[in-house]
């Protein structure tokens, strides 16, 4: 790196985390999620205003290549929180109901984006049509798990049974939608090395046959590495290493950064946690997810969307946001989940976030995804997050600082024999 490289460098990081913190903080204000602000402020540093002569000139050619090092960095830090994240105990209560919704959250749109992406692939297309198809559909079917876990404890629901509901049906959505990603990756074979991808197995075996109980005895509260430089720097190199793996074997390394947030263990960690996780995931939200917002926003030029694109692009909010509000209502209100509740859930579903925004880089860089049709899928991400916050407040409103939803509604409908034992008791 030349000297006059690494001044505009650190500029750069400067400006990025200067507008990231404000346009985050203004989203907040509003009762967004920061997402929001930083998504938009890295679309706005982007070619999208003034032709891109801000863009060339804050962000010289020379220098962007070590910002996308940066943002790859970051998101890896993010799929590892992701993954550390999911808790399969959320799953014990209220299964039924997890997996109706999870299920028709993720059909659903999967099938309508199937079906949009056959309508629009003669134009929009790449080389490889098949992997178009099956991308778009994979990408109307994502839920963000951090984004819906920050908007449920602001809202005072996260620790309420519909939030429980809510975060592990989202839960398997991640899941689901990175295993399609991955068979996706299959298919086009990006790679060019098709039979690398039989390494999966073993590496999955491995990972949580051996590492797992590895980590659960080295990173246990009464371990021997007591450390926290020495717990930081086994958690890094495992989350790197994994990280390559998956991208040598063709099926980009965010999935071994999700993998290897899976194996550390949850329990009897929590010195752990506090000492070495928090402050990862805090580093890497704070100054690495800033740049890959600004990166993904060299992307997007919205600049040059014309008639058709506008129509295109409300084609695409209709069919991402029918297609998760009525497949997760339809599948909670078939567990007998009350109707309000059932379209809250919906509601949420809907919030994509920083998960839409890793998945549809993804399809940039494996070519399913053209630059313009990015660019709309890109702003169909913010909108469908945004829409969450209001909607949740119109159908869920606040009285005394509880969520009136909690107040005067079951998650399930009562029963008649309940019912008559209720009234029996208050009478």
């Amino acid at each position: 790196m030349a000297n006059h490289q690494g001044v505009v460098l650190l500029l750069d990081l400067a400006l990025i985390l200067l507008i990231s913190h404000t346009l985050g903080g203004l989203a907040r204000r509003i009762g967004q999620p920061a997402v929001i602000g930083e998504v938009i402020g890295g679309i706005l540093l982007g070619p999208t205003l003034f032709h891109g002569v801000v863009t060339d000139t804050l962000f010289p050619l020379d220098v962007r290549p070590y910002l996308t090092t940066l943002a790859t960095l970051g998101v890896t830090i993010f799929m590892f929180t992701v993954g550390l994240d999911l808790d399969a105990r959320r799953l014990r209560e209220t299964r039924d109901v997890v997996g109706a919704v999870s299920f028709g959250s993720v059909a659903l749109p999967l099938v309508l984006g199937i079906g949009l992406a056959v309508l629009i692939s003669g134009s929009r297309s790449g080389s490889d049509r098949l992997g178009f198809v099956l991308f778009l559909g994979a990408a109307m079917s994502v839920t963000a798990f951090p984004v819906l876990a920050r908007i449920l404890t602001d809202r005072g629901l996260s620790q309420s049974r519909l939030g429980n509901v809510t975060l592990a049906a989202a839960a398997i959505n991640d899941v689901l939608a990175w295993l399609l990603l991955a068979a996706i990756m299959v298919i086009v074979g990006a790679s060019g090395t098709h039979w690398l991808t039989l390494l999966v197995l073993p590496y999955l075996v491995l990972m949580f046959g051996a590492l797992r109980p590895a980590f659960r005895r080295l990173l246990s509260d009464r371990g021997g590495t007591t450390a926290g430089a020495g717990r930081l720097a086994l958690v890094l190199a495992g989350l790197l290493a994994s990280s390559a793996f998956t991208e040598w074997v063709g099926l980009h390394f965010i999935f071994g950064a999700f993998v290897f947030g899976l194996v550390i263990p949850r329990e009897g960690a929590d010195n752990v946690r506090r000492q070495v996780l928090e402050p990862l995931g805090f580093a890497g939200r704070a100054l690495l997810l800033p740049v890959f917002f600004l990166v993904a926003g060299l992307n997007v030029d919205l600049s040059r969307l014309n008639g058709a694109d506008a129509g295109l692009l409300a084609l695409i909010v209709v069919t991402a946001v029918g297609g998760k509000f009525v497949g997760a209502y339809l599948g909670a209100h078939a567990t007998g989940v009350d109707r309000r509740p059932a379209a809250v859930l919906g509601i949420l579903m809907n919030t994509r976030g920083l998960t839409e925004l890793v998945m549809l880089n993804a399809g940039l860089q494996l070519g399913v995804l053209q630059p313009d049709l990015y660019s709309l899928m890109v702003v169909m991400a913010v909108v469908t997050t945004a829409m969450a916050g209001p909607l949740l407040r119109l159908l869920a409103p606040e009285q005394d600082g509880e969520p009136a939803l909690l107040r005067t509604e079951a998650l399930h409908s009562a029963r008649p024999a309940a019912a008559a034992s209720g009234s029996r008791s208050t009478s």
